[in-house]
């Protein structure tokens, strides 16, 4: 923790069990270990992407004011996700169904580019489920180095 307030954008999303409670447990978590929950988008029933399943998934958007580094907020929900049931992390872009996934989104306006960390979210600008709930919390929201909103980002994809 650097004492400096950021602000940060995660996607959230369930398709095991019962998965409004699943993303609420998630956010409660987030808002005891990492920082204060600031707005939270409605919950979105999506079909699943990358991979065939029966289960829709439900997905939100928060955003989060943290002391936390980006590293930090990774391993933080990386352990929320194992806490709240999830086996396995998605390797090599094959999916699975689960009971959470948390993805950070943004952070400030950094950019990071690491094997285990990149930020600004690399598929997020081609993903309507994670656009449609960030657009409802942030339709004005700039990615850095993008020059379009987050609502013409996902106008565009609609």
């Amino acid at each position: 923790m650097d004492g400096q307030v950021h602000k940060v954008y995660l996607s959230l999303g369930s398709n095991k069990g019962d998965r409004q409670k699943n993303l609420n447990l998630a956010v409660g978590q987030i808002s005891n270990r990492i920082g204060s929950v600031v707005s939270q988008s409605d919950f979105f029933e999506t079909e699943p992407v990358g991979f065939k399943s029966t289960h829709l998934f439900y997905n939100i958007a928060i955003c989060i004011e943290t002391t936390c580094s980006a590293t930090e907020i990774l391993k933080i929900t990386q352990q929320i996700e194992k806490d709240l049931g999830r086996k396995r992390k998605s390797v090599n872009k094959v999916y699975h169904d689960r009971v959470i996934d948390i993805d950070i989104l943004l952070y400030n306006d950094h950019i990071i580019n690491r094997p285990e960390l990149q930020i600004p979210h690399p598929r997020m600008k081609e993903r309507r489920f994670v656009l449609e709930p960030l657009a409802q919390i942030a339709p004005t929201l700039i990615i850095p180095n993008e020059t379009k909103t987050i609502a013409e980002l996902l106008a565009d994809i609609c």
